[in-house]
């Protein structure tokens, strides 16, 4: 199975409110969809069969694995996750470093682990057991917390690169989630970015939020805020981007307002890009 990152560019994740507009905006590359939306051995929604007839890229994105959970992984849904891949031609899966069960009760929430070696080898175990299941690479993305579990033994970008370096997987790395953590739990995010392997970015989730009573809050349903830009040209001037992709769950905008999202993550990579090459992170 190949593990090497495929060239995406620029994505938008599929809602149905976002059916039509991501139908006109020829621009788009690629498209996530929640895989626990699709039925894995029924027919696939109309629009998104329309979106694959037309070369653009399908990933499955998960968010019930509970990969970091003390419970065995559903095989029927590892299975379900492996055949949807299949039938939507994708070069990759996607899932969370999180939990979102436990003792049979789901949490409805992306919860965060906490970053102990004993945690670290679960999650590894949960990872691997993944990826032997699966027909195509997984790659792992990290979340957004407010609150962090007591007595940690390492830190997040430690915890993170050490999970990539085990298992060999790749990274989607939700660079609203970087920016929601460290204006949250105070720590710098370009020294972050700068102990991760970026070589095994598969592709950037980048999300809008909000500042509430002395937090940010990742909402995917506001604007994006300036300092994400920001982080994401700091990327760009690292490495290399397979692809870029705009997260909206709720108060959809017009397609005037996410035509702008678009063109300032296109304009905020560019400029990455061009730091780059003249030698400037």
């Amino acid at each position: 199975m190949s593990t090497g990152r495929s060239p995406l560019g620029l994505g938008l994740g599929w809602r149905p409110e976002l059916a039509l507009l991501i139908e006109r905006h020829r621009d788009l590359q690629f498209v996530e969809v929640l895989a626990e939306d699709l039925d894995a051995s029924g027919s696939l929604p109309v629009p998104i069969e329309q979106l694959r007839e037309r070369g653009v890229t399908v990933i499955p994105h998960g968010v019930t694995l509970s990969l970091g959970g003390a419970e065995p992984l559903d095989r029927r849904w590892l299975e379900a996750l492996g055949r949807l891949a299949t039938r939507l031609g994708a070069p990759l899966v996607s899932e969370h470093i999180a939990f979102v069960r436990a003792g049979g009760i789901e949490a409805g929430h992306l919860l965060p682990l906490p970053r102990t070696h004993a945690m670290l080898d679960l999650l590894v175990a949960n990872v691997r057991l993944a990826q032997e299941a699966l027909p195509v690479p997984l790659a792992l993305e990290n979340v957004a917390t407010l609150l962090e579990w007591p007595h940690p033994e390492m830190d997040e970008a430690t915890f993170l690169a050490e999970v990539l370096e085990r298992t060999g997987a790749l990274l989607l790395l939700d660079i609203a989630n970087v920016h929601a953590n460290a204006r949250n739990h105070g720590w710098d995010p370009l020294a972050y970015l700068d102990r991760l392997p970026l070589d095994r970015v598969a592709y950037v989730h980048v999300a809008g939020g909000v500042e509430r009573e002395g937090f940010y809050h990742d909402t995917h349903a506001h604007p994006i805020a300036p300092p994400v830009l920001d982080l994401l040209e700091a990327l760009a001037a690292r490495t290399a981007l397979p692809g870029v992709l705009l997260e909206r769950d709720d108060r959809f905008p017009s397609d005037a307002e996410v035509a702008s999202e678009l063109n300032a993550i296109q304009a905020a990579v560019l400029r990455g890009e061009n730091r780059r090459r003249q030698g400037v992170t």
